[in-house]
């Protein structure tokens, strides 16, 4: 892994590493649709046409809209989504919401478990 690359978007922090990126979103943030405009313009900045999968790291507590994630579906180059949460109401509101992604979607309970599955999702895309 290489350096990575830092956003401090306001309503979130974002981490860019060479096949994905962690984005932290801020208490008591809504997020919408809107927000997919900013996430696919680092995308394209980092990744171009390469393959990138986004992980979620939730520690703090704040809403998606799940019509967010209709939109998340339509990033060219986006192969999947993981969420990384520890409660249990998160997870189960996360996994209803992911329903709306089209692609891969996983939650997990640790960022490690969730920077692994990545690995194995980016692999399994090159292969």
């Amino acid at each position: 892994m290489s350096m990575f690359h830092y956003y401090d978007l306001g309503y979130c922090e974002a981490f860019v590493f060479d096949e994905f990126l962690v984005n932290q979103i801020r208490e008591g943030i809504t997020i919408t649709p809107d927000h997919n405009l900013k996430l696919e313009e680092i995308i394209d900045c980092h990744f171009k046409n390469g393959p990138v999968v986004y992980i979620s790291n939730r520690i703090f507590s704040y809403s998606v809209d799940q019509i967010t994630y209709i939109g998340t579906s339509k990033i060219h180059n986006l192969l999947a989504i993981a969420i990384a949460s520890d409660t249990d109401i998160n997870i189960k509101n996360t996994c209803y919401k992911g329903t709306f992604y089209n692609n891969s979607f996983q939650v997990f309970k640790t960022l490690s478990k969730a920077i692994q599955w990545v690995q194995e999702v980016i692999k399994a895309q090159k292969d």
